[in-house]
């Protein structure tokens, strides 16, 4: 058994209102110094040894995110 860790963030062009309001919060509730917040998705994935990068590739791509205004990174972690 393996563990993946896949981040997904919105692409750097693509307006990202969650982290938008996450700003706004942290500097109403006196948090200074913060000049940008995104938010994205994190999942972590138990997997067997069967399952390679492209397929990994594939569930990224087709399931977790969305590629026309998402970015991802896949991990392998120690499990």
């Amino acid at each position: 058994m393996a563990r993946v860790v896949v981040d997904v963030m919105p692409k750097p062009e693509i307006l990202d209102p969650q982290g938008q309001a996450a700003l706004g919060a942290a500097g109403r509730l006196g948090f200074t110094g913060i000049t940008e917040i995104r938010q994205g998705k994190h999942f972590e994935i138990e997997v067997d040894d069967s399952v390679d990068d492209a397929t990994l590739e594939k569930i990224a791509e087709g399931f977790l995110a969305n590629p026309v205004i998402e970015q991802w990174t896949i991990k392998r972690v120690d499990a």
